[in-house]
């Protein structure tokens, strides 16, 4: 039923249908006025026809009218004698002369003799005896039937009225022609009602037709499919429009081409690129966001749309505030955390060719690294001018004090000139360190590479600092330490400029030597862990709290700056050691726990090499 009332709810709902029945009803509206009026005007017709023929002629009424002016004996004879005379006409069913004294004097009908002399009681007839006047109506009493009164004059003057003649005739013929005639044309109009409504089908179709096509074709270009083009079926308005539309089916498409083509682009460049982009409407809530400003800002896309961008950023400026002043702000994300992060977020504002503000565009830069190496160059300076200044005090105040004349001193003297001589070959030693990571820094130090085995290399090393244990035995001032070896049999050939290895090893062991307490062990070991070399070095020392571990490797940076200076470090080493390290491709850390001890960790390519390879001899 549903089904039904649908398919007749589409139906009526059509064009082809509502335009079909306005023409059928127009058809219709036009029969039926023009039915109207024939049949009106054949009825007057007919009425007036049949109105001459039932009436009476001249010479008839002029012999009546003669007989009444000479009444006589056998005047009553002679009009009954004349009336029979003249009574032929079918339709005429009666037919009554009276006088002017409204008393009648003959009749057609001889049933009715019996009246004659009677006076009549009928008011037209008398109203036309004392007028003069002639009398004409259509009477509907049990049959349809004409009753014309004229009155009857003699001499040539129309108002010496000397009786009158009553005429009734049948006009059941004439309504019966009528109404034949009224169904007749009721069945024309029904069969060009008929032809009209098929005709109007036909051609209402034929108008409707490209319009429904047109429809389907605007349905499937809203749906994406432009395959498709409208039928031209002529060459007038219809066919214009019909051409019109498949001109504007393929520009859209090729517009829709070209906006797709964009914004395929446009998603392209924003996946790639290095900043975040976040897009919002004119009232500030993001409908774009990059994958970019995602991993910034580390949520998700349904997180982020529809919801306002100062509350995204975590802003507690407005959004109108935002947009109109298109500031640009840092934003802190994951403050106070490991991976804490700094932004750069600049707004510009979207505007149409009228300048009506549609939305607008924030951009958000990385500037962790940058603001992390502004603040590293800031602490630089201020460590190097805080290291330099210690030593030039110191020898200030030494320099003055043998100036004032403590040089004459014999015992004085000479300590404050060796003060003075550790001081100056610290501040060389600082200034070679930073000579040196300065020209890392730049790449213009080169790297001397050559293949060593490493387990050689390391041994080299640890019997230069068993020399050193064997010699400082001789004095109890010295502290002392022993190293233990666990550096296997394998021989691990890498590349590596040795100058340099030896640096890094040197400032690693004398680290562990420096604080290890007095008679602890420094254990060296060496693994080689798939494609990698791993050097080890641990002591027995106070260790490393796990807070200062990832900071270690900084220049100038001291865990214990007191005990460090007393010692006579520069706070370089490790730096050094780590930009020596990764310019092998390898890399160091450490690990530490207090009270512990701490084991620093220096990993290096390594690529396993067969029996078979040749090898140059030296």
């Amino acid at each position: 039923m549903k089904k039904i009332r649908k398919v007749l709810k589409h139906t009526f709902n059509s064009i082809n249908t509502k335009l079909a029945v306005v023409f059928m009803l127009m058809l219709l509206a036009t029969i039926e006025v023009i039915g109207a009026y024939f049949t009106r005007q054949l009825e007057q017709s007919s009425i007036k026809s049949f109105q001459e023929t039932i009436q009476i002629p001249p010479i008839v009424t002029n012999q009546l009218a003669s007989q009444l002016a000479h009444y006589g004996k056998n005047t009553d004879d002679r009009l009954n004698r004349i009336i029979n005379d003249y009574d032929t006409n079918s339709d005429i069913s009666e037919i009554i002369v009276v006088d002017n004294k409204d008393i009648i004097r003959a009749v057609s009908n001889l049933n009715d003799k019996s009246r004659i002399g009677q006076r009549v009681n009928n008011n037209d007839v008398k109203q036309v005896t004392s007028t003069g006047r002639k009398v004409t109506k259509v009477i509907d009493d049990k049959g349809n039937y004409m009753v014309q009164i004229s009155p009857l004059t003699s001499g040539t003057s129309s108002t010496n009225s000397v009786g009158a003649i009553y005429v009734r005739a049948s006009m059941q013929g004439v309504f019966d022609d009528l109404r034949n005639t009224s169904l007749a044309f009721l069945a024309a109009s029904l069969i060009a009602a008929l032809l009209g409504a098929i005709l109007s089908l036909v051609i209402s179709r034929a108008i409707t037709r490209p319009i429904e096509e047109m429809q389907q074709q605007a349905l499937n270009i809203a749906n994406g499919d432009y395959s498709n083009q409208v039928k031209i079926y002529s060459d007038d308005e219809l066919g214009q429009l019909g051409k019109a539309f498949n001109t504007l089916s393929i520009r859209i498409e090729r517009s829709q081409e070209e906006s797709d083509s964009e914004r395929r682009r446009l998603d392209s460049v924003l996946s790639h690129m290095t900043d975040g982009v976040l897009a919002a409407d004119r009232h500030g809530n993001v409908n774009v966001v990059n994958q970019m400003a995602l991993s910034f800002l580390n949520v998700k896309e349904k997180d982020v749309i529809g919801e306002p961008i100062n509350k995204v950023l975590g802003l507690n400026e407005s959004v109108q505030d935002l947009i109109a002043n298109q500031k640009e702000i840092a934003v802190t994300v994951n403050s106070g955390t490991r991976d804490e992060m700094i932004l750069h977020a600049s707004f510009s504002l979207i505007k149409r060719v009228t300048g009506f503000v549609s939305g607008s565009v924030c951009v958000l830069h990385d500037v962790t690294e940058q603001q992390k190496n502004e603040n590293s160059q800031k602490q630089f300076v201020s460590n190097v001018s805080h290291e330099l200044r210690t030593p030039l005090t110191s020898l200030r105040a030494y320099i003055e004090a043998l100036n004032e004349g403590a040089w004459k001193d014999p015992t004085i003297a000479p300590q404050f000139l060796q003060v003075t001589q550790e001081e100056t070959e610290r501040m060389i030693r600082m200034i070679n360190d930073l000579l040196s990571l300065s020209r890392m820094d730049r790449g213009v130090s080169k790297m001397d590479l050559e293949w060593v085995n490493l387990n050689d290399f390391v041994s080299h090393i640890l019997n230069r600092f068993d020399m050193i244990v064997k010699t400082d035995k001789n004095t109890d001032k010295k502290k002392k330490y022993t190293i233990k070896r666990e550096l296997g049999n394998q021989a691990l050939w890498v590349e590596i400029d040795t100058d340099k290895m030896i640096q890094v090893i040197d400032n690693i062991m004398n680290n562990a030597i420096k604080y290890s307490p007095d008679g602890g062990v420094i254990t060296v070991r060496l693994v080689q862990n798939q494609n990698h070399v791993i050097l080890s070095i641990s002591d027995q020392g106070l260790g490393i709290p796990r807070k200062d571990l990832g900071k270690i490797f900084d220049r100038f940076y001291r865990v214990d700056k007191a005990r460090s200076r007393a010692q006579g470090g520069t706070g370089l080493g490790l730096a050094i050691a780590k930009e020596i390290v990764e310019a092998h491709h390898g890399k160091i850390w450490a690990d530490s726990s207090e009270v512990n001890g701490s084991t620093f960790y220096i990993s290096l390519p390594y690529e396993p090499m067969s029996e078979e390879d040749d090898w140059d001899e030296v």
